[in-house]
């Protein structure tokens, strides 16, 4: 039998915090909760980014709950991807039943009931605050991976953008950048081929292909104005209460790119806009990426690799980013490498496959004499987990298996009503509510199109009146004949040589 006052002395000095500290619960031993082995996560270590995993009703929603609460309490804003849509009753307070006063007597906490301010947001047509992004705003190179584009066809990106850039035109949503496309290989290929080279009309043919593909998951609502200011995350109520921004993605699990390129877009312009923050004393926003595989399963190598090289960089800037997922082997080893904080709950042993993904399971956690890792992982009850993180001196803290506190507020779902009400109220929905379609690169081009095909209808009309009126009134039937097929297919290759002209000013 482990020795219990080792035990609490490990734990004590392990997740012992000089500065503030969330307290996820007490550590349990043997089957015991030991209430004075309290398992503290540091604020100053929240930036290091962390994994929940765990098996299909293990309680890894309420672990979600419970982190997003504490950080609203002390004033972090957190931004909280739902797929499953259970993670809206956060917004109200929760209610004490008999079964949460045990599990607190137990680890040595008073409950309390609270609710905490919450956004609701969307990426398709729900309702909430709407978020998109303009195609001018990924750029050619994030662009490209999103399309998963080889390095020919993200070439002819680049040049999109840049051709754009020279003439001003703004490419704001999907149409804009397919009506570049179609341009380019039609009426403005002289045009492009002086400026910038030849382009292959399978080349463009490919990226029309992918536009397509990414606008039937969503990518339409996505693309467009007004772009989402990423500083709107970073908000406080009256009481000084973090936000917490819960973008609704139940309509989104069968559409994987969508979900990617927005987490990607966000990621990218989080990292861009937030000034280097140092050795902060907490994270300035914290989020939460439940289904995780949704984003790597689907992933190109370049795009796993931006994800990457972006969860190595924006810890920086005071940003912590946490990944849920069923099985830790969800995520890529290099990711899984940056995440300091891990909280496992059960997994269950149903088959070979299984027991070999609980062993490297095991082998992703500190060794520790008091607990057989491998065997624990499967005996974990619900709202149980292990838990290890980051001391405020950055080293790992000791495996604790944790008897977890309960959420103070609602452990349900919001009815639609008190949705509405959440939104009637919000500054946001109003701010975002209105779709702004101002003249981008397909109404210009459009315009430059039906201008000149204006023009040299003009120019061959004139060019036909003055040929008609010069015809020699003796001519033959035949001779008119004659005259008038000349006189058309001179008038084809002359409105073919003036259009091409006027589309190269």
């Amino acid at each position: 039998m482990a020795n219990q006052t080792d035990f609490i002395q490990t734990l004590t000095e392990g997740y012992h915090t000089k500065g503030e500290s969330i307290v996820l619960g007490a550590a349990i031993l043997e089957g015991e909760v030991i209430p004075e082995a309290q398992v503290r996560i540091p604020l100053k270590t929240l930036n290091r980014h962390g994994l929940i995993a765990g098996a299909t009703g293990t309680g890894k929603t309420k672990t979600i709950q419970v982190l997003s609460e504490q950080l609203s309490s002390f004033g972090i804003p957190v931004l909280m991807m739902d797929i499953k849509g259970d993670f809206s009753g956060i917004a109200a307070k929760g209610e004490e039943k008999p079964f949460i006063t045990e599990r607190h007597q137990k680890i040595g906490i008073p409950y309390s009931s609270s609710s905490f301010p919450v956004e609701l947001m969307t990426l398709s047509e729900q309702n909430g605050i709407r978020l998109r992004a303009t195609v001018s705003e990924f750029g050619p190179v994030l662009f490209s991976r999103i399309l998963d584009l080889n390095d020919t066809q993200a070439g002819v990106v680049s040049v999109i953008f840049k051709y754009c850039d020279d003439n001003k035109m703004p490419l704001l949503d999907l149409k804009d950048i397919k009506k570049v496309l179609n341009y380019i290989t039609e009426e403005g290929k002289e045009e492009i081929e002086a400026a910038y080279g030849k382009i292959s009309t399978s080349t463009t043919g490919t990226i029309l292909r992918k536009i397509i593909e990414l606008e039937q998951q969503g990518g339409d609502l996505f693309f467009g104005e007004l772009s989402f200011d990423i500083n709107d995350l970073m908000r406080f109520d009256e009481n000084g209460k973090g936000y917490v921004n819960i973008i609704r993605l139940t309509d989104i699990q069968d559409k994987p790119k969508l979900f990617s390129t927005f987490m990607l877009s966000l990621l990218a312009e989080i990292y861009q806009q937030m000034p280097e923050k140092g050795d902060a004393d907490q994270p300035e926003l914290v989020l939460f990426i439940d289904e995780a595989h949704l984003i790597f399963n689907e992933a190109s190598k370049t795009l796993l690799d931006q994800i990457e090289t972006i969860v190595k960089l924006i810890r920086s800037k005071g940003i912590g980013i946490y990944f849920i997922t069923q099985n830790p082997m969800d995520v890529p080893s290099g990711v899984l490498a940056q995440l300091g904080l891990k909280i496992q709950h059960a997994l269950r042993a149903f088959t070979a496959n299984d027991r070999k993904a609980i062993k490297l399971t095991a082998d992703n956690y500190p060794t520790s004499e008091f607990y057989q890792t491998e065997e624990l992982i499967t005996s974990l009850g619900i709202g149980e987990a292990l838990v290890t993180a980051l001391s405020e001196k950055g080293t790992p803290t000791p495996l604790a298996a944790t008897m977890l506190r309960a959420p103070q507020s609602r452990m349900d779902i919001l009815t639609p009503a008190e949705i509405e009400a959440i939104n009637a109220k919000s500054k946001l929905v109003r701010k975002y509510s209105e779709i702004i379609d101002r003249e981008s690169a397909c109404e210009i081009l459009t315009k430059k199109i039906e201008a000149a095909y204006e023009q040299a209808t003009q120019a061959q009309q004139t060019q036909a009146e003055e040929t008609k009126s010069s015809e020699p009134s003796t001519a033959s039937v035949v001779g008119k004949s004659v005259l008038k097929v000349v006189t058309s297919a001179s008038f084809i290759r002359g409105a073919f040589s003036i259009l091409s002209k006027i589309l190269k000013k």
